[in-house]
């Protein structure tokens, strides 16, 4: 059986074609779709058994990057299927599951509802997520497709952890607390890194990093996620491509104040303004901060 796996970022895809054999797995192809909003993207695609393809374009959102990629799995040349209809089965890394996804789950229209209450949580990932699934529905319909939420891993935080010294209302009517993201990725870790420093994960005590356009860090005991850098959406914590992390709210309301910025104008700013890309004024790609850097 053949599974399509999407990690749709906020300026990213990542994916892998996986052969589900009866007591194994094989790895048929893998990629990366990059730079996406950006004037210049790049398709990097990696079919096993064959050489490696790249594409230089401009991908202007995510539904051009998938089909990119979709085009890319049944190439004649480099792809790895003859047609979509191998594909059995597609999963999605859904970056904001709020309290409704404690686990994975299959996607129904009931759960794209709620991946799509959540946009205005998590704007830069939860409305790319939900595109990556209707994409599929479009191209392969009827084929079953599971979401793993970013957020699971994090719902064994103590509430003396994710609470917000904030009016206890909020949290009752808007569910305003701490949620953490980056969940697979730091559960993944964790368990690889007990494995490699002879822990045992359930009696431990572990310091997680995830590094990329987003970044976060968690602290893992026995296991469980107990604290993590993330709150309330994917904007707090540590700098990032293009938010903010953690800043003081009165330098935010005071910047509003100032430049007569309605709550959509600063949520943009915290969200896609900021970060590396709002300090260098370049760019949220360190890449292109180097080039300029090189260039004087």
């Amino acid at each position: 059986m053949v599974i399509l796996v999407l990690n749709c970022g906020s300026s990213s895809i990542k994916y892998q074609v996986i052969d589900m054999e009866a007591q194994s797995s094989k790895l048929l192809a893998k990629g990366l779709v990059e730079r996406i909003g950006l004037p210049e993207g790049d398709l990097t695609h990696k079919p096993v058994g064959k050489e490696k393809f790249e594409l230089h374009q401009p991908i202007p959102d995510h539904t051009t990057g998938i089909s990119l990629v979709l085009q890319a799995l049944t190439d004649p040349v480099h792809g790895v299927i003859r047609s979509l209809d191998e594909v059995k089965a597609v999963g999605h890394r859904v970056a904001h599951g709020g309290e409704f996804f404690p686990e994975s789950c299959l996607v129904t229209e009931q759960v794209q509802e709620k991946i799509r209450s959540l946009f205005q949580i998590a704007p830069l990932h939860n409305p790319a997520n939900l595109e990556g699934i209707l994409s599929i529905e479009k191209v392969l319909p009827g084929v079953k497709q599971v979401a793993v939420f970013d957020t699971s891993f994090h719902q064994t935080l103590p509430a003396t952890n994710f609470m917000y010294a904030l009016p206890y209302e909020y949290y009752q009517k808007y569910g305003i607390r701490k949620y953490g993201f980056h969940g697979t990725s730091h559960k993944f870790v964790a368990r690889e890194g007990a494995k490699l420093a002879g822990l045992d994960i359930n009696n431990s005590k572990i310091i997680t990093c995830h590094i990329g356009n987003g970044g976060s860090i968690t602290a893992v005991l026995n296991g469980k996620s107990y604290d993590t850098s993330m709150g309330f959406s994917p904007v707090d914590g540590l700098v990032m491509g293009t938010r903010c992390g953690n800043v003081d709210p009165s330098a935010v309301t005071f910047i509003g104040e100032k430049e007569q910025m309605s709550y959509a104008e600063v949520n943009n700013m915290l969200n896609k303004q900021s970060g590396v890309f709002g300090v260098s004024g370049v760019s949220s790609d360190m890449r292109d901060i180097d080039k300029a850097y090189e260039e004087g």
